[in-house]
């Protein structure tokens, strides 16, 4: 487990001395801000048109605001997250460091734990940052704390989730850039594959939909915490950390 630790510690470290960290921090807490704007003027304005009409019924902020800002930003990720996992591989493959790493008295197992955990550590600062502008909402309002609870759990696992498969993907190549791009392919293709399910049938539907990354978030956005959408995401997560440890184990073989 200190090896582990030690190889997380390094990689976070590792973000934080070029610009990457900076730059994936900045870009989500901008585009999390402008969402969160967006979102406060359009509910204010309802608010207020409600008022003038003489509905005196409270308006939810967690329908009309949290719960589809939240949702926009499991979107984002699929643009963001790549940023955080195309170098973790392929990087010290072409500077050379890789072999090192191979030759270090650490398993496989411990160097994929070590990335994975270095690059969620970074993800989980991103949405700590973004947090900050949810809780000037408690402060002068009173949304559901539970469904922002469970909205940000399922973002973490969202973001887990891509982590892992770009941890494999950047295992596979050389060149980040080329990561980054089938990292943000392969992400895209697991959103947009509920998008065929509409026009596949029940059956077609329900195979389609439970392999959608994001529609496993959509009871998270309501405040409902099933363990069949838990279970995928842990599944998704394991599977992606065994490729990855193969891939790393091939590479060993290999040199």
């Amino acid at each position: 487990m200190a090896n582990t630790l030690a190889i997380a510690g390094k990689e976070l470290r590792s973000y934080f001395a070029s610009p990457i960290a900076y730059v994936v921090i900045g870009l989500y807490a901008l585009l999390f801000g402008y969402f969160f704007l967006l979102f406060l003027t359009a509910f204010a304005e309802q608010s207020m048109r409600m008022a003038a009409m003489g509905m005196n019924q409270p308006v939810n902020v967690n329908q009309m605001m949290i719960r589809p800002m939240l949702g926009n930003m499991s979107v984002i990720g699929l643009f963001i997250l790549p940023m955080l996992t195309m170098r973790a591989y392929a990087e010290e493959k072409r500077s050379g460091t890789f072999e090192l790493l191979l030759t270090a008295p650490l398993t496989d197992l411990q160097i994929v734990l070590g990335k994975f955990l270095g690059s969620l550590s970074l993800y989980t600062i991103m949405l700590a940052v973004s947090s900050l502008n949810v809780l000037l909402l408690f402060w002068w309002g009173n949304p559901e704390w539970r469904q922002v609870a469970t909205s940000y759990l399922g973002l973490f696992f969202i973001g887990a989730s891509f982590i892992a498969l770009g941890l494999f993907i950047s295992s596979l190549t050389k060149n980040q850039i080329v990561a980054g791009i089938i990292t943000f392919a392969v992400a895209l293709i697991l959103w947009v594959i509920s998008w065929v399910g509409d026009s596949a049938g029940e059956l077609g539907r329900a195979i389609v939909s439970g392999l959608s990354v994001i529609e496993h978030y959509d009871d998270f956005s309501k405040g409902v915490v099933d363990t069949k959408h838990v279970v995928y995401y842990l599944s998704f997560i394991a599977f992606g950390l065994f490729l990855t440890v193969k891939s790393v184990d091939s590479e060993r073989w290999r040199g």
